[in-house]
This record gives C-alpha cells, sequence and structure tokens, in this order.
C-alpha cells in the first residue's frame, strides 16, 4: 500500500494546495491551482468559473485527457462496444463509499485497492513492487467524471506495477457524462475475474 500512499498523498496536497471555499456557492476548482481561468476577449476579459450543477462533482479538478503518456483516450461509443467484449473490462474505479449506480456490465476495483488487486487483473506479482501483466486484458477506466482524481490515480499506480500502458484506455467522461447523455445506469457492478478465468 506504500505506493498507493504516495501517488494519493501527492494529489492530496495538490488538492489542499489552494485555500477551501467557504462558500458552497463559490466556484469550483476549474486545475490544480485555480478556481477561475481568464480569457482576453476584444472586450475586456473574462473569468471563466465552475459552479456546482446536477452532474457536477464538488471534488476534484479537470483531468488530462491522456492521464500518463501511452493511456489511449475512449468516448462512450467505444464504453458501449466494450461492454460486450469478453477480452475487455470496463472498470469502476470509484472508492467503496460512492453510490453503485454505475454503467452496466463494469467491473469495481477502487483506485485505493488497485494496488492489492492486481491479480484479479490477471498480473502476477514478480517483487513487492511489480508484477508480469503480460496475460492482462485490455481495461478502460472510469470514475466520477472529468474532474475525478481516482482513476488518473488508480492508472499511474498500474502503470508503475508494471501493467502496460497500451492496455490501458482511460474514459475521462466517466458518470457524470454517462448520466448526463440519459444513458442508462444500474445498481451494482460485476465482480473482476480471478486469473485463469476468461468468462465474464
Amino acid at each position: 500500500m506504500t505506493l498507493i500512499r504516495d501517488i494519493f498523498c501527492l494529489a492530496a496536497l495538490t488538492l489542499i494546495s489552494v485555500p477551501a471555499l467557504a462558500d458552497e456557492q463559490a466556484p469550483l476548482r476549474i486545475t490544480k491551482t485555480s478556481h477561475e481561468f481568464i480569457v482576453q476577449t476584444a472586450s475586456g476579459p473574462i473569468s471563466i468559473t465552475r459552479k456546482p450543477t446536477p452532474y457536477a462533482v464538488s471534488k476534484g479538478f479537470l483531468q488530462p485527457l491522456i492521464p500518463q503518456p501511452g493511456v489511449t483516450p475512449v468516448s462512450e461509443l467505444d464504453v458501449l462496444q466494450a461492454l460486450n467484449d469478453p477480452k475487455v473490462m470496463v472498470i469502476d474505479m470509484r472508492d467503496d463509499d460512492e453510490p453503485l449506480q454505475t454503467i452496466p456490465n463494469t467491473f469495481h476495483i477502487p483506485y485505493n485497492e488497485v494496488e492489492d488487486r492486481m491479480a484479479e487483473l490477471s498480473c502476477t506479482r514478480l517483487t513487492k513492487t511489480s508484477w508480469d501483466c503480460t496475460s492482462a486484458p485490455q481495461i478502460i477506466a472510469f470514475c466520477n467524471g472529468p474532474m475525478c482524481v481516482q482513476s488518473p490515480v488508480a492508472i499511474a499506480i498500474m502503470v508503475k506495477l508494471g501493467f502496460p500502458v497500451e492496455k490501458i484506455s482511460y474514459y475521462r467522461g466517466g458518470m457524470m457524462d454517462w448520466q448526463a447523455l440519459g444513458l442508462t445506469t444500474v445498481t451494482g457492478h460485476r465482480n473482476p475475474r480471478l486469473p485463469g478465468n476468461a468468462a465474464r
């Protein structure tokens, strides 16, 4: 768990680097360090801010489309196709206190458990901090949405432990975009498959 603690502590320090906003109606963060972005227009500067909506999450900040070099960003159409593909695991990486309302036919490995659950991704432990994941499936990781740090943190951990980056795709839109588009959700997840169990 040392690796996940180190990576999460770094993310947490980033989260607290900006003073907390006391007023719930105050703008939410857009980047790691700011709750506004100034656009220079012909009529003068305009401040772009972010306010809570029914789909936005109050935590986090905008994540890059590619959280680690080599990771493939995917759209809802890619996720839909993957849900019927036995060679792909679509993984909800939100932590356990998140609602269980999720995308149908997805697996659940919380970002803060991924270091201890690499075997469920068909990886074999080599050392305390490295794994052989040559037999691992393609995965699509997601969490709450474009501001959620959970799946990017999990992806960073997986890559550091030896999971091939070319086998990782990232659905940055996550639950926020899925629900905003009115796509079907279900309650509960599938259990991750164990090594040697190819069936979904």
